[in-house]
């Protein structure tokens, strides 16, 4: 097996299929951030993932962990939540806000430091370009969870999410994901499997099945859809 090292000079990727079971899903190293490159690579299934002190490392894993219309669960005790929290959900309200947040949350943790400078000017800038979002929970006008990731077309790929009050990122993806599919959303790429995403209904699809979803969107997603908005009163 080969592990591809990228150039800045192209913005080119090698095929998913050549990346390595072991890492699952490590496929190149190097190249950079630029917003050209992250379009292209989020097109055909790749992220970035990595330590501030490591080269920058692409990856597209088999299986991959989402969710569609179908599988998404909400459970009876937090249907019960949701009719009656007092949380707001606005979307695109405070990007620079939730990335940072994700990013103190998963130092804290001691998750790794992967959420860096780097990382987190990237994303601003593909936010300012409109490809990358945000979701806010508020609570007495107090950012208190949400989450961030990037669109392609009717899928979204979800980057991170974090909260400091019980239940406000499950509200984020909830309250999201309910006006994603219903606007003609048809996945949302939670990446890899974890157990507070597999509480809430996502499933694994092979790669080669992400990546034709990727290359044949039957749908489009309804016009000024990420326009900054209240998700939720």
């Amino acid at each position: 097996m080969v592990l591809f090292e990228l150039t800045t000079n192209s913005v080119w990727f090698p095929s998913p299929e050549f990346a390595l079971r072991d890492p699952d899903g490590l496929l190149a190293f190097g190249g950079d951030l630029s917003p050209e490159r992250l379009i292209e690579a989020y097109k055909h299934g790749i992220f970035p993932w990595y330590s501030a002190e490591d080269p920058i490392l692409w990856w597209s894993p088999d299986p991959r962990t989402v969710f569609t219309a179908e599988s998404l669960h909400v459970s009876r005790s937090m249907q019960r939540f949701l009719k009656r929290t007092s949380f707001q959900v606005t979307l695109n309200y405070a990007f620079n806000e939730v990335i940072q947040a994700c990013a103190n949350v998963h130092e804290r943790a001691n998750r790794g430091v992967w959420i860096h400078p780097e990382m987190q000017l990237a994303y601003t800038r593909l936010h300012q370009l409109g490809h990358a979002h945000s979701v806010e929970v508020w609570h007495e006008s107090q950012l208190v969870g949400g989450l961030y990731g990037m669109s392609v077309g009717n899928i979204f790929c979800a980057e991170s999410m974090f909260h400091t009050q019980t239940n406000a990122s499950k509200t984020a993806l909830l309250v999201f994901a309910h006006e994603f599919f219903a606007a003609g959303g048809q996945l949302i790429d939670a990446q890899i499997r974890n157990e507070h995403t597999t509480s809430l209904g996502a499933q694994d699809i092979s790669r080669q099945h992400y990546l034709r979803k990727l290359r044949t969107q039957k749908s489009t997603l309804r016009t000024n859809f990420w326009t900054p908005t209240r998700l939720k009163a």
